[in-house]
């Protein structure tokens, strides 16, 4: 049996409260979804949130909850859902007694069953940005990526297998937010202004609180 991890209450009353815009960003490995968070940070001061990130925080820590995390993912199993989600809501806390404006959630939701958690426990995402790219694309960018990175993980076959579990698993979330309206479909084969220049007009669009 995978370990498990104890979890406590969290208030979320300040964060409901606040009621601030929140924004998934979804898309491939490669999709240059991190250079445009980057500019919408730059643009709009909203708080840049990534659950891998929050995930492979919590581990290093060497708090008693990232033991645990680690006991998890050495057994091979995944990471409970509930368990990204408190990462994620405690980071969340956080930046809105900081003054947030908003939150972009990178990599999230990886499935629909995540993004419907967060939205009844937290709040609903005014918009899914999905940053589409043609997988042979991302496929060439990673590649060139990995002559100057010296990641293990840069490599035809990894990068393969990689993109084949980003697909598989993303295309319910994608098709899911799209059956709700909420979904917007990003052509990032272009350059970084021109794909800025959608993202902007979109989230123009949807809110006057930024």
């Amino acid at each position: 049996m995978a370990p498990t991890v104890e979890r406590k209450k969290i208030d979320l009353a300040p964060l409901k409260a606040a009621n601030v815009p929140i924004f998934f960003i979804v898309g491939g490995p490669g999709s240059g979804k991190g250079t445009q968070c980057d500019k919408i940070v730059a643009k709009y001061g909203l708080t840049h949130l990534s659950s891998g990130d929050l995930l492979r925080d919590e581990v290093k820590s060497g708090s008693p909850r990232g033991a645990q995390l680690t006991a998890i993912m050495e057994s091979g199993a995944l990471v409970p859902l509930e368990v990204v989600l408190d990462l994620v809501k405690e980071a969340m806390l956080i930046a809105i007694e900081k003054g947030s404006k908003g939150f972009l959630i990178d990599g999230y939701p990886r499935e629909v069953a995540q993004g419907q958690q967060f939205e009844s426990e937290i709040q609903e995402a005014k918009l899914v940005l999905f940053f589409d790219v043609a997988e042979e694309t991302l496929v060439k960018r990673l590649l060139g990526r990995a002559e100057t990175s010296g990641r293990a993980d840069d490599n035809i076959d990894t990068i393969k297998k990689r993109l084949h579990t980003f697909v598989t698993s993303t295309a319910p979330v994608v098709d899911y937010y799209e059956s709700k309206g909420k979904l917007v479909r990003i052509n990032a084969e272009g350059s970084v202004d021109d794909i800025f220049g959608v993202v902007v007009a979109n989230l123009d669009k949807v809110t006057s609180k930024i």
